[in-house]
């Protein structure tokens, strides 16, 4: 199971960076994150284009995550701060299969709470019966998104992590509906993620098995426009999500050659941009042996 795109939210992003400066004023600052508001140091960790700097000190940041929801252990925007970070990292930086587990189980608890606090109308979402669980979202309204797009993500970072347990994947049809939803709700949000996470989840499985690769086409398009085409990390799960699901090594090659050939420098996208940029070097590397 891949699903190697974990974005952290601007809030997540800009404690992070206060953790890295350890200075008074940051008092000041995570109370402003934790309202949604931005900041110029959220910038910095999003627009780094090293990504071993943020590797490297994110330990600290998520000890300072926790000790914030140790603080407030019913804050919506900490918890759902926590998650985000915690989804980053165990999605992108960790290697080790057991320690992934452990910080992806974090992350999905900071989710689940972070939605339950949120509205408490969601508190016990995970143990409603399918019928049940999609009228809950159909009354999610637009400013239930952040809340949902965390809690999406923490579970699907969690299941990354457990992806060797075929009963860890038997809610994936949930999450799904939880990203459906935020898309008809605003399906812009963090940039259209909900259609890249849409479209990897529709492409897990070949058409013969289940999958919707072509349904998953079209998320994977959309995202792409949303972002204008500056979000490259779309374009490489396209290309190793979809186009090699059905052995379409023209538009497999193409959608990576255009990632390596952009800059990978933009607001708010650089970080990821240039793992992305990463990613589609070696799959390029490993084409003639795929294909």
């Amino acid at each position: 199971m891949v699903i190697s795109r974990l974005r952290a939210p601007r809030r997540a992003a800009g404690m992070l960076a206060c953790a890295a400066l350890t200075l008074p004023g940051c008092s000041l600052f995570i109370d402003r994150a934790v309202d949604g508001a931005s900041s110029n140091l959220t910038a910095a960790i999003l627009n780094q284009d090293d990504p071993e700097t943020v590797r490297d000190g994110a330990p600290a940041y998520l000890l300072l995550m926790d000790s914030l929801v140790e603080g407030s252990p019913t804050d919506p925007g900490i918890l759902q701060g926590a998650s985000g970070l915690y989804s980053a990292y165990a999605g992108v930086f960790v290697d080790d299969a057991d320690r992934a587990r452990r910080l992806a189980s974090r992350a999905r608890e900071y989710g689940t709470r972070g939605l339950c606090a949120e509205d408490a109308r969601y508190c016990e979402l995970e143990d409603l019966s399918p019928e049940a669980f999609e009228a809950a979202l159909d009354e999610a309204g637009p400013g239930d998104v952040p809340a949902l797009y965390a809690y999406a993500l923490g579970w699907l970072v969690w299941m990354k992590a457990h992806s060797d347990d075929f009963q860890a994947l038997v809610d994936l049809p949930r999450v799904e509906s939880v990203l459906a939803r935020i898309i008809e709700l605003d399906e812009g949000y963090e940039r259209g993620s909900a259609h890249v996470y849409t479209g990897i989840l529709q492409t897990l499985l070949p058409p013969a098995l289940g999958g919707r690769p072509e349904s998953a086409r079209g998320h994977f398009e959309r995202a792409i426009e949303l972002s204008g085409g500056r979000d490259l990390s779309a374009k490489v799960e396209y290309a190793r999500s979809y186009a090699r699901l059905l052995y379409e090594r023209e538009l497999h090659d193409r959608l990576l050659t255009e990632v390596i050939e952009a800059d990978p420098k933009e607001p708010g996208l650089t970080l990821f941009n240039t793992l992305a940029q990463r990613d589609a070097h070696e799959l390029l590397e490993t084409a003639d042996d795929y294909f």
